[in-house]
């Protein structure tokens, strides 16, 4: 069943601004000049499609070994054995490639809606799912405008499955797994604001080799994962559509407390209604 995601963000969006006038709540947002995020920068250019970051995410987290080749225009989407995917596409610069995983937002809509902080960013950037809270809404699905967290639909134990940019790693002093093990140093770790100069830095060293463009240094009120590519962003595959503020951009009040679920439930149930009933054909096309 199709849900607009116009119509659920709007709903998340009142109930967020209810929670920032209810002083009862307690909701506050951190100081966002204090927050610096660490993320990936992707580089296209230097990827050669070897998967090796997908064989080694899968390994890191006890995930079946992939089998499946990357095929140009054949479109590979993350799911509950796979969180990280490689797809191939035919661009007007020629053959490209590009990883798909979460992109770690810097206000993530799936936090924003979960009703009880199971999806979670931290502080040092990831975004991550806390098991022990979540309690199977899926919101969190229905909300992202990535499309990325994927149901164990097959599990006696389900869980949500994403990419959380290997956050234990990450706490133990390492690299992410496919930050470490990709062997075209496609990848490279850091913070956001080291991540965006060296992404400007390479565009103004080879500006024949890159679009000019930096993807995910604003859309959807920027993201930890971002994208250099030789090819306009919309040859492979990202979606260029979304708006550049972030979705959850009413609900500041919110996205880092842990929700009055009493009060919190009805309407966002009356609002995943609401976008079901008044779900347009034509405007989800225009959304893909």
């Amino acid at each position: 069943m199709s849900i607009d995601r116009r119509i659920f963000f709007k709903t998340a969006a009142l109930i967020g601004t209810s929670m920032a006038i209810g002083k009862s709540f307690g909701a506050t947002a951190p100081n966002d000049s204090e927050i610096e995020f660490h993320g990936v920068l992707y580089d296209s250019t230097l990827c050669a499609g070897c998967q090796e970051c997908e064989r080694v995410c899968a390994a890191a987290h006890d995930l079946p070994e992939p089998t499946e080749t990357v095929e140009t225009g054949k479109l590979r989407k993350t799911n509950d054995t796979r969180r990280s995917v490689i797809n191939s596409f035919k661009t007007s610069k020629g053959e490209a490639f590009v990883k798909n995983q979460c992109m770690h937002c810097n206000e993530p809509a799936c936090a924003s809606a979960c009703l009880t902080e199971a999806m979670y960013k931290t502080k040092e950037g990831p975004v991550i799912w806390r098991g022990e809270k979540c309690m199977g809404c899926r919101y969190c699905m229905v909300s992202c405008p990535f499309d990325v967290p994927k149901f164990e639909f097959n599990s006696t134990n389900p869980k949500i499955v994403k990419c959380d940019m290997c956050y234990e790693m990450l706490q133990k002093g390492q690299l992410p797994a496919c930050v470490e093990g990709c062997p075209a140093e496609a990848l490279k770790y850091g913070t956001r604001k080291e991540l965006i100069a060296e992404a400007r830095k390479r565009i103004a060293a080879s500006p024949d080799t890159y679009n000019g463009e930096i993807y995910g240094e604003h859309v959807a009120g920027g993201t930890g994962f971002i994208y250099l590519s030789a090819a306009p962003f919309k040859e492979i595959g990202l979606n260029t559509e979304l708006q550049n503020s972030s979705y959850p951009e009413l609900t500041k009040g919110f996205l880092y407390s842990i929700p009055t679920i009493d009060v919190l439930l009805p309407p966002l149930l009356l609002g995943i209604y609401a976008a079901t009933k008044s779900n347009n054909p034509k405007e989800e096309e225009e959304n893909d």
